[in-house]
């Protein structure tokens, strides 16, 4: 074999610059890491943690430490059976956590994860930088217009139907076609509002309205939305597709079979939760109190860090996690794998 053969694969992460706050930020020469900070009581693994101003800036800024390059700040979950919340709650959550934020490290890039307009801007002036959308422009006309105005990054989700109702099917029957034209729309609605191309960033929605075959197929051929010539953001992080295979099941769920979540099992064969906790633990997604230690089950973190890697070498550019000390080594492993690629071209 040729010294010089490549894995097409691997070699074809396309490189682009992103403008946050005037300074131009590289898109492919390394993966970025995208810290995750919910602001919710009912989020599916550390719903409540985090809930109170001061802990999640100070979470927030212990992700920046750990090695996080943006910090998404989110104040309404979208597990699968959420309910939505208004906008002034959600703004009540959001802000004085991105205020704190931007106070005490002004030069943070914090990206606002919601679906409502009025929710992005007023996130926007008090500090952060980048939209979230998962529902993809689908849910909030006027959030393109918010993104166009304030000259910012906007991250356009693929997401089938609503986080209430999206995991009871039915799922499409040709995952690329749905998530390839879902996005393609987004991209349209976004252009049509006056968001400039350079400020987009795609990120196929796994575990939004996928079967969890769907979800595996989405990071063995993420390439395939290279076409879009769009940096790509994959979120994986301790999501139920995740979990199963980590707890040893296959890519088809057992019918009838219901399975609490591995961190739900895990946090309670530790002994971590109280009584109330492990009641509601052994029917759902946890419900970890305020006052318990995170600890994140080893074989979650590696099952999260073998998917995080798995998308990084797929093409993604920007990876979104809630742990992001356990994963920086498997990101940089990741990296170096495309680096060998690379200095394989030059050679």
């Amino acid at each position: 074999m040729s010294r010089t053969a490549l894995n097409p694969t691997l070699a074809s992460r396309p490189q682009f610059a992103i403008e946050i706050r005037g300074r131009k930020i590289p898109l492919g020469d390394r993966t970025l890491i995208m810290g995750v900070l919910n602001v919710t009581p009912d989020s599916f693994s550390d719903g409540g943690r985090y809930l109170a101003p001061d802990r999640a800036i100070e979470q927030g800024l212990k992700l920046a430490k750990q090695g996080a390059d943006w910090i998404d700040v989110g104040g309404e979950s979208t597990r699968p059976g959420s309910t939505p919340i208004t906008a002034e709650e959600e703004l009540a959550r959001v802000l004085p956590v991105i205020r704190g934020l931007h106070r005490r490290r002004p030069g943070l890039a914090i990206s606002i994860d919601t679906t409502k307009a009025a929710v992005a801007e007023q996130a926007l002036l008090s500090g952060a930088a980048i939209i979230n959308d998962v529902s993809g422009l689908r849910f909030d006309a006027r959030m393109a217009e918010v993104a166009a105005l304030h000259g910012v990054p906007l991250v356009l989700m693929h997401l089938r139907g609503r986080p209430a109702t999206m995991q009871q099917g039915p799922f499409a029957r040709s995952i690329w076609r749905s998530v390839g034209g879902g996005l393609a729309w987004s991209i349209q609605q976004a252009s049509k509002s006056g968001v400039e191309r350079s400020r987009l960033i795609i990120d196929p929605g796994l575990g939004f309205g996928k079967t969890r075959r769907q979800n595996f197929q989405i990071l063995a051929e993420l390439h395939r939305l290279h076409h879009f010539r769009l940096p790509i953001l994959v979120g994986t992080s301790r999501k139920s597709f995740v979990q199963a295979i980590a707890a040893g099941e296959g890519l088809e769920p057992s019918p009838g079979k219901k399975r609490a979540s591995y961190w739900s099992l895990a946090a309670v064969q530790a002994g971590r939760l109280p009584a109330d906790a492990q009641r509601a633990a052994a029917v759902g997604p946890a419900q970890i109190p305020e006052g318990c230690p995170e600890e994140v089950p080893l074989a979650l973190l590696v099952g999260d860090a073998a998917a995080v890697v798995a998308s990084i070498l797929s093409g993604a550019h920007i990876v979104r996690v809630h742990d992001v000390a356990g994963i920086v080594p498997a990101v940089r492993m990741a990296d170096a794998v495309l680096a060998s690629q690379k200095s394989k071209v030059k050679s």
